[in-house]
């Protein structure tokens, strides 16, 4: 693969906020499963365990995880952020803020911006959902190697076609998802993947977020 191919897929790959219902074929999964296992990880522990659900079994954890939503308090395995602040926020706040410019969320309408929040768990429509989850006693290191599967995933699922987003909001109902997957207390549930073939008629794909440039992100030294 040369720079500019892999340049193309970065730029391509987009966190998908409306699926078509089209399922993505068993074949084409495990090859976009099979590629994103081939990203590092820490003394080679490959740490990601994913649980994939497709066609009604989908349907059915959608059900189940927008009844949890509306009826349980968050209690995620792994801490959310304290909080945003400085230009992090700002990032933050120009995602959301554009999302609901695609939408048509006018700024203080709390209903509106709340069913779009509610959209996370309604999995933005998509056949399939993969949750994804490391051994509790890798801790942060095994978090951050999963962090590397996540994008693995997204890339070669673009390559394929396929769209998707990861979502945090989905593992906000920990005790839930073990529950529902029978997922063991030994690991922490670190986020979800939603994936399918893009709506690209739908607003909510209409808007693309921005990315840092380099005297941003690099302290360079000699």
């Amino acid at each position: 693969m040369t720079l500019s191919v892999l340049n193309q897929l970065l730029h391509a790959r987009h966190s998908c906020r409306a699926f078509r219902a089209e399922p993505v074929p068993r074949d084409l999964i495990e090859q976009i499963v099979t590629s994103a296992s081939r990203v590092p990880s820490w003394c080679n522990a490959q740490p990601w365990q994913v649980t994939i659900t497709s066609g009604s079994e989908t349907d059915r954890f959608r059900q189940a995880l927008l009844e949890e939503a509306t009826s349980a308090d968050a209690a995620p395995d792994l801490p959310f952020p304290t909080g945003y602040s400085g230009v992090y926020q700002e990032r933050r706040r120009a995602c959301g803020w554009a999302l609901y410019e695609a939408v048509g969320v006018e700024k203080g309408d709390r209903a509106a911006s709340a069913r779009q929040m509610m959209e996370n768990f309604a999995l933005f429509g998509a056949p399939h959902c993969a949750i994804l989850s490391s051994p509790a006693e890798l801790g942060a290191y095994g978090a951050m190697d999963c962090g590397g599967f996540v994008t693995g995933f997204s890339l070669a699922a673009q390559a394929m076609g396929v769209a998707s987003i990861p979502q945090a909001a989905v593992a906000s109902y920990g005790p839930f998802l073990h529950r529902y997957f029978d997922i063991p207390d030994d690991r922490l549930i670190l986020c979800a993947i939603s994936f399918g073939y893009a709506n690209p008629e739908h607003p909510a794909n209409a808007f693309r977020t921005e990315r840092a440039g380099l005297d941003q992100i690099v302290e360079w030294r000699g």
